[in-house]
Order: C-alpha cells, then structure tokens, then sequence
C-alpha cells in the first residue's frame, strides 16, 4: 500500500508544503495518497536552484555520474515491489505490467550509468586546403544546462527515467513536471536520488497544476525542455519554448502489418500483447492490424478467440490483464469512438464490455478510415482490423496518418521488410513484431505529429549536450 502523503522535492531536498493533491487509487476510486501541489513562488525557487547547481554538476566527473546512477539502480532493485504496488494503484496498470516497467526503469538507469562514462568527442581532419597547414580539430559533448523535465501518466517510472537518467548522464540539473494523476513513482525517484551525492539544486520534482508548467516553458533560465503527452499539448509547448532546445514524444496511432507469409500464431500473440497490454495506454499500442485479404479471415479469427480469453478488473490480481483506464472519463470517450465507428459502418467483433474505468479488450472491422478510433490516438485496449491485397497498399494505408512513432510488419520477405524501412513515415520499424516493443537503449521518437528528437540513453544525452569545438594551429608546420 501507499504511504498517507508523500513529500516533494525542492532542490534535492524533501518539503511538504501542503498535501493539496489527492492520488486517487484508479481501479476502486478510492484516494490513495495526497501529496503536495508546488505554487509559482516554489517553481522559481527550484528554477533558481537548478541555474545555480549548473556548473558543479558539470563538474562532476563521467565516474563520479556512474556511481550515483549505480547507486540508484542498487535502491531500486530493493525497492521493488513497492514501486510496482505504487503504479499499480495510482496507475491502474495490472501488477505483471506494473513489475515489468520497474524492471525498465532498473534497465534505463543501469544503462544511463554505462554511457555516462563513454561520452566522447572526435578529432577532425581539418587540413583540407594548404590554407588550413597545421591545424587540427577536436570536440567534446558538454552539458547542455538546466532542462525543464514534463512527463505524462502512463509510464510514470520508466518515462520519467528516460529524462532524468540522462540528464544525471550527461550533467544537466533539472526540474520534473510528473503528471498530476500518478505522481508517487517520480516522488519515489525523488526520494532515492536524495540520498545520493549530487550537488545541492541538481534536481526538484514538483507536481503542479497545467498552467504551474509555464514557468517550466518560459523561463529562459531552463536550456531544454523535454515534453511527453499529447502531440495538442507538445506543439503549443514547443511555439513558446523561445530559445530553449526542445524534444518532444508525443502521440500515436501504431499500425502493424501482416502479410500472408507470416507466422499467424505468432503474430496473433504479439499483436494482442502489443494491443492491449497496460489497457492500450501506450504511444506505440497496435492500433491498426493490416492483414493480407488471403489471411483476413483466418488472422480474424484467432485475434477474436485471443481477445476474448483476456481478464479484466482488479489491476492488484495477479491474472488480470486489462486494469483500468486513467479515468471512467478516458473510457467514456473511448465508447463514443466506438458507437461512431459502427454508425459509419464499423463491426465490434468481440469487447466493448464497460464497469467503471474499465473498458474489455475491444476488436473493430471494416472501420472507415475518417473516423477517430482509426485516425486519432486512442490510448485504450482498442485495435481496427482491416486488409490489403497488395504490398504497396499496405504501405500507404499506415503512412494515411499525421503520426509516424512506430509500426511493425510480420513477414518472411526480407525485400518487403527493406521495402517497409525505406518507405514507412515513422520513426523506427519492428520486423517481426509489434510496434509496441521498446527496449530501453535503441533510438526512440516520431517524425510528423508523433515527435522532435530522439529518446533511448545515448540519444538523451545527445539532445542534452553541445558540441564545443577546439582547434589548435602549429606555427610553421
């Protein structure tokens, strides 16, 4: 169970200045744990700190980074159960999923810790022309500065790892935003990196209201903003970033192929896991399922009998599957979806099931593609089945979206899977599984509405570093 309050964190330090935000337990609707709402005067305090704590945490040493981050990775470890009981109540994510994502948060701040001592620059030939006799080039990656830090709800340790872990990485104090709904996993974060060694001011952790966010996107003090959440929310964040670099993951509606040499049994697995595991509430969950017109009906079938045997309700169980959605307001939407795509024509093959925030694994078919359930973001254990007969149609079918995170393909042509690298709009292409598969250290990010810049530990710390240019002349050489 959760602790009655939990504190925030103020320039590395613990304050409880009011417990104004009730978490509430998303499966009974119960309150969980209060913790405190910061004001506008304590987010200029944390602001401050983290200018001021600039240089000595880019100061700090590439070991003196990977030991903190060990240190973190050691706390964890102990610490788990706890942390995956903490998302399952204030996330209502079912407790296998709850533990598989403590698992990533260990994974992302033990691979934070490996690559903060591999930082390296490059030397450059720079004697291309006579003029430039006796001069040669070298960089260093250096800290970017104080980053302002916004996370969503959905993944609340892992999506917050994948700012701080590398910004501890790569020198960068920071202020974290956790979403408003499931603040205790960052709170908890919060709390083993105070026993650490970091500088005063390197980091505060603030629950706040949405408009408390501002000061987080204006203040020319913060070097970079990093946003995940809506791709509504991102773009408007980004045009009043002014100067600061900005990175932003942001939504999707995931397609996945299957063409009719795939391996049905084993697409039907990974397609119902990608779709529906952690009640869809994923920016890469399998939202559209492409089937070639010779498997159609034979992929059908087994997606319906999968679907069906998946058990919903009490996210603490250890055999639930579908837990509750964010909100009984999430799944209102979400059944209006679906009631306008079956007035356009659509079928529910299976699903549709409501009590309370929680929503049953629900299968759609013959969707026209205008409507929201197929064209928007759902975020909800909904998937739209529909077919193609040719390769290319397929390809065009998942590129008639304004997003581009991620998509995967089940085939065995390895021309087709080339094909499907070079052509698909997105950000990364899975073949032979789903677009839901993620590991912690790969390059991560959307082209078109689902993004700017890349996640994934190395790729943070290049969006969270300058490169710093030095040259040196020999005279006479």
């Amino acid at each position: 169970m959760l602790q009655p309050t939990y504190p925030l964190y103020l320039a590395n330090r613990p304050e409880t200045p009011n417990a104004d935000l009730a978490v509430i337990d998303k499966f009974t609707g119960a309150t969980a744990t209060r913790v405190p709402l910061a004001d506008p005067a304590l987010i200029d305090r944390a602001i401050s700190a983290a200018d001021g704590a600039a240089a000595a945490m880019a100061a700090l040493k590439p070991h003196q980074r990977r030991d903190i981050l060990s240190g973190c990775v050691g706390a964890f470890e102990r610490r788990a159960e706890e942390l995956a009981m903490a998302l399952c109540i204030e996330a209502g994510k079912p407790i296998n999923d709850a533990r598989g994502e403590v698992t990533r948060l260990i994974d992302t701040f033990r691979v934070a810790a490996e690559e903060a001592v591999r930082i390296g620059g490059e030397t450059i030939p720079l004697e291309i022309s006579a003029r430039a006799d006796g001069y040669r080039g070298m960089t260093q990656r250096v800290p970017v500065g104080p980053c302002a830090f916004i996370s969503p709800f959905n993944f609340p340790l892992n999506l917050v790892a994948h700012k701080v872990a590398p910004a501890i990485a790569a020198g960068c104090p920071f202020v974290l935003k956790p979403a408003s709904a499931t603040p205790v996993g960052a709170l908890i974060i919060g709390e083993v990196l105070s026993q650490t060694g970091l500088p005063e001011g390197a980091f505060s952790i603030l629950p706040c209201p949405r408009d408390g966010a501002d000061q987080l996107i204006s203040d020319d003090r913060l070097k970079l903003l990093s946003f995940t959440g809506s791709d509504t929310v991102g773009w408007g964040l980004k045009a009043r970033a002014g100067k600061k670099k900005v990175v932003l993951e942001l939504g999707g509606n995931a397609a996945c192929i299957v063409d009719e040499t795939a391996d049905l049994d084993d697409a039907v697995e990974r397609l119902v896991m990608g779709a529906f595991y952690q009640s869809g509430q994923s920016c890469i969950s399998v939202q559209r399922i492409i089937a070639h017109e010779q498997i159609y009906d034979r992929i059908k079938a087994k997606l319906v009998a999968k679907v069906n045997t998946l058990q919903c309700g009490d996210p603490k169980q250890e055999d639930t599957f579908i837990g509750p959605l964010i909100s009984a307001k999430e799944a209102d939407r979400l059944q209006d979806w679906i009631a306008a795509a079956v007035a356009a024509g659509g079928r529910v093959l299976c699903g549709n099931q409501r009590k309370g925030a929680v929503l049953s694994a629900t299968l759609l078919e013959d969707v026209p593609p205008h409507q929201d359930i197929c064209r928007e973001e759902a975020f909800g254990p909904v998937a739209v089945l529909s077919r193609f007969s040719r390769f290319d149609e397929a390809i065009a079918q998942v590129n008639a979206s304004r997003f581009g995170l991620q998509a995967g393909l089940f085939t065995r042509d390895l021309y087709r899977a080339q094909q499907a690298w070079d052509q698909l709009a997105v950000g990364g292409v899975v073949v032979g599984d789903v677009p839901s598969w993620r590991v912690d250290h790969m390059p991560y990010g959307g082209v078109k509405d689902s993004g700017l810049g890349r996640e994934g530990l190395r790729y943070a710390i290049e969006e969270m570093t300058e490169i710093r240019l030095l040259v040196i002349r020999t005279p006479g050489a």
